[in-house]
């Protein structure tokens, strides 16, 4: 089928977001009621971006733009081309563009499909300065396809079937996710564990837990250095790196690289096995210090000098990952790293750092009650991985026209 392919302004409005100060860069401006869109936010979002951390106030919002729920999000910096649709109004800074399609002429989500299409372009045109970027002069030499708008709605409602479906399991995780955390902070912090209206409190801690530092908690194993020549397209093993973390904790899932070279016996890595980011270039410090727990690949894991794992010696890998996820300790971690552009964590610098750890028969009921959690999550998220396969395999095929529909 053959279709006409024009350019971005053809299908819908177009500008950049604006923000004279970041939230990051004027406290007074913390704490509003006005979501602050940065383009890690759009990166991480799936379909519709939610989630965020800056928010304004009216003072921001007076030097900015409240941009409306369903403008398309195009990161132009940093991350180049990556896309999202405001689940929400929000601001956002001049390094996003925001995207309102003309009505009957483009389907949003229309135009988002075709940026998952066309963003290596986007990106190959982004080179050749100091730092990469997309400006509109850039972007107007792409054209996108442009097929009657019944063609878009009915490609749109094919597509969306499998991203509602992981929609709704990324909204059931995340209520799991919450679900874990209640428990860590009623059993752990405010101390309504099993048994504990007949536990005596000494000096503060139940009997029979112990504070003890780090080092005497878990041991650490440092990450695989390698050349960009040992990363292959194909074959070799997953090698999990800073990308495999979430911003302020947690897994985040097709990231891995494939390494093809030699690394340590201990530096194997095998599903629940928690590592930590050592390094980060966020000012924010969404990666350093935190933590995730890997998921079973189906394949032989190594992991990045980025990271370390995180091996217990006398505590449950379950009540480790919590603790440093639901407890604060990544927070507490995390302002030690230093360093200009990029940050650096000596991991030996944590580990004179007290934890407060429960008797063995505490941490084992927790265990059940955790694995529980994270078989559910783990299901939920292979489902959202099979989807994301067949979605990913339509996606060309629809928004080319080999299929018709």
């Amino acid at each position: 089928m053959s279709w006409e392919y024009v350019t971005l302004d053809k299908l819908g409005t177009i500008s950049r977001g604006r923000s004279k100060h970041r939230p990051r860069n004027d406290k007074t401006l913390f704490g509003g009621k006005y979501p602050f869109v940065q383009t890690a936010d759009v990166k991480a979002a799936e379909l519709y971006l939610t989630e965020y951390t800056d928010t304004y106030n009216e003072r921001g919002l007076e030097q900015s733009k409240l941009w409306k729920a369903g403008t398309l999000c195009i990161t132009i910096a940093a991350n180049i081309a990556d896309t999202a649709i405001l689940g929400m109004d929000a601001c956002f800074p001049d390094s996003v563009m925001g995207f309102i399609p003309y009505n009957g002429v483009s389907n949003v989500k229309f135009v988002k499909y075709a940026f998952d299409i066309l963003q290596r372009d986007c990106q190959k045109i982004s080179q050749g300065t100091a730092q990469d970027n997309l400006s509109w002069k850039k972007l107007s030499t792409i054209k996108f396809p442009a097929p009657p708008i019944e063609v878009q709605d009915r490609i749109v409602a094919i597509l969306s079937a499998y991203d509602d479906l992981i929609e709704n399991n990324k909204k059931q995780i995340k209520l799991l996710e919450e679900a874990a955390q209640r428990l860590y902070k009623e059993w752990f912090v405010d101390l309504r564990f099993p048994g504990y209206e007949d536990t005596p409190i000494v000096d503060g801690v139940p009997e029979g837990w112990s504070v003890m530092p780090l080092s005497s908690v878990f041991e650490y194993v440092r990450g695989k250095s390698y050349t960009s020549k040992e990363l292959v397209e194909d074959g070799g093993v997953v090698m999990i790196n800073l990308k495999n973390i979430r911003a302020f904790g947690g897994y985040n899932r097709n990231a891995e690289k494939r390494y093809e070279g030699k690394f340590k016996e201990n530096q194997e890595l095998f599903a629940g096995d928690i590592v930590m980011g050592v390094t980060d270039m966020t000012k924010e410090r969404r990666l350093v210090g935190h933590v995730a727990i890997v998921p079973d690949l189906d394949e032989t894991m190594t992991f990045s000098m980025d990271l370390i794992k995180l091996v217990p010696l006398c505590v449950k890998k379950s009540f480790l990952y919590s603790t440093m996820l639901y407890g604060g300790y990544s927070k507490r971690i995390s302002p030690l790293a230093n360093g200009v552009n990029v940050l650096h964590l000596k991991p030996e610098t944590m580990m004179n750092m007290e934890m407060l750890v429960p008797t063995e028969e505490i941490m084992e009921q927790y265990d059940v009650l955790f694995d529980i959690y994270q078989r559910q999550i783990e299901a939920l998220q292979k489902q959202c991985d099979i989807a994301t396969e067949a979605r990913d395999r339509l996606l060309p095929k629809l928004m080319s026209g080999e299929i018709e529909v």
